[in-house]
């Protein structure tokens, strides 16, 4: 029914709030489309953690009488759509807490670990027991066994052994802690509250501040660790500088919610400039402009724009679809596309329909929504998808298929337009995504899944970098 990539995990901390738990929960709650998996918060006060973990959305694991466990000034938390880990381990749901000798460590983790089999071996030889199947687990090892002084040196310490991408928070004692890969392929941005004195909130995107009512204050950097504790917030770049930067592009395409802003890019603006950007590349005469909806709705804008062809909500989504449901014993045709889109046929019969939204996975999906579009009465439909072909899975917190099963890893354009039935396809090249995205910016991005071209590189082909450690913490 799903046919799309979906980001890993939405990450959301508090220091220093009488209500951080209840902020945290809001926070996870627009974090909500990064992962419907599984969620889970910790708080500590008084030295003591408390934790409360479950499979579900946010608002089903979450009831009052849990929240009012969550005491403490501080709190971190976690929304989860698995990648390495199975999501059946209730064990797998962060954040994870655990006591060392150093004293107790939450630790929430938005990425994946390219190494994470080897070092979780190299581990379990050397002693260590592990409770879940999770490459996170794996940095707490590592920190816990650390014999530096603060947790933010520990923590550095253990960042120094993995590679891959992630955003990580991590809560002490006393403090708490954020972390941007030095690639920065994950996003992670800081807000405070303006009317209280040194509080403030890390989170993976900044729409969850605006809930929260904090201000945005600025985006953690690519390899930069933030300390946020009596101290204030202290900033700390203990990794070796890379020669340029790899956010992940897919954060503008998909994953990161419309209303967000990251590395100072609006995604809104950025996905109306793909779908103008789009329009230019592959034109078509066409009586309609209708998105997929939700995903393809600001490119679908954007097309129309620049082409003069009128936008009009050709496709209904019904937003109240839960993840499982009943399916009939007597076949209907396009079940599981059906019960989450319909096609209005007043609008489409009879028209020339061009069909936009934001990507083909397997092309299993746009398949059935082109069909869907057809049997409405459209008289031709052609699909624009406002993305490069998808030809490589992506290793760095992304749920991909195999390339195998990528349509456009095996197939030609030809070959794919056929295959979805569509009267003419049309996909946004690399280069104009680029210069869709970045609009005068200089940033670099990850584009792994579409060039093949991983920005970090596997063990195999790695050198051990120079270990640097934080100094005065």
């Amino acid at each position: 029914m799903d046919d799309h990539f979906h980001d890993a995990c939405g990450i959301f901390g508090v220091y220093n709030h009488a209500e951080a738990a209840n902020l945290v929960y809001l926070g996870l709650y627009a974090l909500q489309h990064r992962g419907q998996e599984s969620a889970g918060i910790v708080s500590v006060e008084e030295r003591i953690f408390h934790c409360n973990r479950g499979k579900g959305l946010v608002a089903d694991v979450f009831k009052r009488p849990d929240l009012d466990q969550l005491r403490g000034l501080q709190a971190i938390g976690h929304v989860r759509y698995s990648t390495a880990g199975g999501s059946a381990n209730v064990r797998n749901i962060q954040p994870l807490v655990v006591d060392t000798a150093q004293g107790g460590m939450a630790v929430a983790h938005n990425g994946n670990l390219v190494n994470a089999v080897e070092m979780r071996r190299q581990l379990e030889r050397q002693g260590s027991i592990f409770q879940s199947t999770m490459d996170t687990e794996v940095i707490v090892h590592l920190a816990a066994r650390s014999q530096r002084r603060t947790l933010p040196e520990r923590l550095v310490e253990a960042l120094h052994q993995v590679r891959g991408a992630y955003a990580l928070l991590a809560m002490g004692e006393d403090c708490v802690i954020g972390v941007r890969d030095p690639d920065g392929m994950r996003p992670l941005v800081l807000g405070r509250w303006p009317d209280r004195e040194n509080t403030y909130v890390l989170s993976s995107e900044t729409c969850a501040l605006n809930l929260v009512e904090a201000q945005f204050v600025r985006d953690i950097q690519p390899g930069e660790m933030v300390v946020i504790s009596a101290k204030g917030v202290e900033s700390f770049f203990p990794f070796p500088k890379r020669a340029s930067h790899h956010m992940c592009i897919f954060e503008y395409i998909y994953f990161a919610r419309p209303d967000s802003t990251i590395d100072g890019i609006n995604v809104y603006e950025s996905r109306k400039r793909i779908g103008a950007r789009l329009a230019q590349e592959h034109p078509v005469t066409a009586d309609l402009v209708v998105p997929v909806p939700d995903s393809g709705v600001p490119a679908a804008l954007g097309f129309s724009q620049a082409s003069g062809i009128p936008f009009e909500l050709g496709i209904i989504r019904n937003h109240y679809v839960g993840r499982t449901f009943i399916e009939p014993q007597q076949a209907i045709r396009h079940f599981g596309v059906k019960i989450k889109l319909n096609t209005n046929p007043q609008i489409v019969e009879g028209k020339r329909v061009v069909l936009v939204d934001d990507s083909v996975v397997r092309g299993t999906t746009s398949r059935k929504i082109v069909k869907m579009v057809r049997a409405a009465g459209a008289k031709e439909v052609h699909l624009r998808i406002s993305s490069p072909p998808t030809t490589h899975p992506c290793y760095y917190g992304i749920d991909t298929p195999t390339r195998r099963e990528l349509l456009a890893a095996s197939h030609t354009i030809e070959e794919m337009r056929a295959y979805t039935t569509a009267d003419s396809l049309g996909f946004l090249s690399l280069e104009g995504l680029y210069k869709a995205v970045n609009n005068g910016h200089e940033h670099g991005f990850c584009d792994a899944c579409f060039s093949g071209n991983y920005p970090i590189l596997f063990p195999k082909h790695e050198e051990e970098p120079q270990l640097t450690l934080l100094q005065e913490i």
